[in-house]
């Protein structure tokens, strides 16, 4: 089975609960996501602070539009990113 690429990937690290709450609300939403363990990953770290500059997690990226971007707990940006996703969705039916 292929995998089909994912909307948006979400850097987070351990014990992070905005990352959680990041994840949590995608999931209920039916968005696709990859999460990347900044702690695992060390050039995720070096990308998302030296070439994005974010210093607080989570960081998400849409993966169609790598300039819609936030880090932290938006939920202004989950919220359009839900919408977005439903309208697609809307338009495939």
């Amino acid at each position: 089975m292929t995998a089909s690429p994912t909307a948006y990937t979400v850097y987070t690290k351990p014990d992070c609960h905005n990352c959680e709450k990041t994840k949590d609300y995608f999931d209920s939403r039916g968005i696709t996501y990859t999460v990347v363990d900044i702690t695992e990953v060390p050039a995720a770290l070096e990308y998302i602070t030296a070439e994005l500059g974010y210093s607080q997690a989570p960081v998400v990226v849409n993966n169609a539009d790598d300039q819609d971007r936030w880090s932290g707990l938006r939920r202004d940006k989950l919220v359009t990113a839900s919408m977005k996703h439903h309208a697609r969705e809307g338009a495939t039916v």
